[in-house]
């Protein structure tokens, strides 16, 4: 099997299959990631090459696999007809496989559109990993996504209608001391339109090579501290009136926050209420991301 470039995988992807479909990300340009800065460019592989590996993958592993992720970083902006290939095809060499998945943003959900979206799911894709951020139209802006408030409402949607799950990531702190009730108000709205079933949340981390660690350093983007970012936490889930998952998988975050919304809404915002009587100092250090 085959890899070129970064190969990310979310941490709920940790025990599936790793078989690349494309190569870096078609749009590149958010101002805080860092991951295809340096390259490669964005190509979709050709798709015998990505059967070629599903096969030597079904030769090895046999009915071992259970999940399978295709990477790189904006898998759904393949052709519709060639992922719609690639999926019937693993369906075909994993006889046990219960889900298929692969990243994708909402631009290029936006583009595939309601029927494209029937076709894949259809074909075998069981659910996409979106970056959603924010749900607030200046921050979108000012961090360069390439969507706006109401296409991730409508990419969400028709993904859900598709049948598709849906699991959405929130940064919080992506937008500032200056945004933080913004942030946390309009990405609950949109959230609430969408009804995904899960929401990840993330801390927003520098990282280095990119244009938002620039702004932190000169002063005009202000990190949240801890409390700040929790404060915000708290807001966003007490806003969310929708019913999905929501964990705080990743290394970023303050706190672990995990639970059903709304079951297990009182439960989590009792979590932050007593992590916030914690000295700041007691968390995690400030540290510039590497990776």
């Amino acid at each position: 099997m085959k890899y070129e470039g970064p190969i990310y995988r979310p941490p709920s992807e940790a025990a599936s299959l790793l078989i690349q479909a494309t190569v870096g990300c078609p749009h590149n340009r958010c101002t805080f990631c860092m991951v295809y800065k340096n390259g490669p460019r964005y190509k979709a592989r050709e798709v015998k090459d990505i059967k070629t590996d599903i096969s030597e993958a079904g030769d090895r592993y046999g009915d071992r696999v259970q999940t399978l992720f295709f990477p790189a970083g904006n898998t759904i902006a393949m052709k519709t007809d060639d992922l719609c290939e690639v999926l019937s095809f693993a369906k075909e060499k994993f006889p046990t496989l219960r889900r298929i998945t692969v990243y994708g943003s909402s631009q290029y959900i936006h583009k595939k559109g309601p029927k494209d979206l029937r076709r894949l799911a259809n074909a075998g894709l069981s659910r996409i990993h979106v970056g959603l951020e924010s749900g607030d139209d200046l921050i979108l802006k000012r961090i360069k996504k390439g969507t706006t408030r109401k296409d991730q409402i409508e990419a969400g949607n028709w993904t859900m209608d598709a049948g598709i799950e849906l699991s959405l990531y929130v940064i919080l702190g992506i937008g500032g001391k200056e945004r933080t009730v913004p942030h946390a108000l309009e990405t609950a709205g949109v959230l609430n339109e969408i009804g995904p079933d899960f929401i990840r949340l993330r801390t927003f981390v520098p990282k280095i090579n990119t244009p938002l660690l620039a702004d932190v350093q000169s002063g005009s983007f202000r990190m949240l501290g801890p409390h700040g970012v929790l404060q915000e936490a708290a807001l966003l889930i007490n806003e969310i009136q929708a019913s999905p998952y929501l964990t705080s998988d990743h290394y970023t975050n303050y706190i672990n926050l995990e639970g059903r919304l709304p079951d297990e809404k009182r439960q989590l915002l009792e979590k932050i209420d007593t992590a916030l009587k914690q000295d700041e100092n007691s968390f995690r250090p400030f540290f510039i991301g590497t990776e």
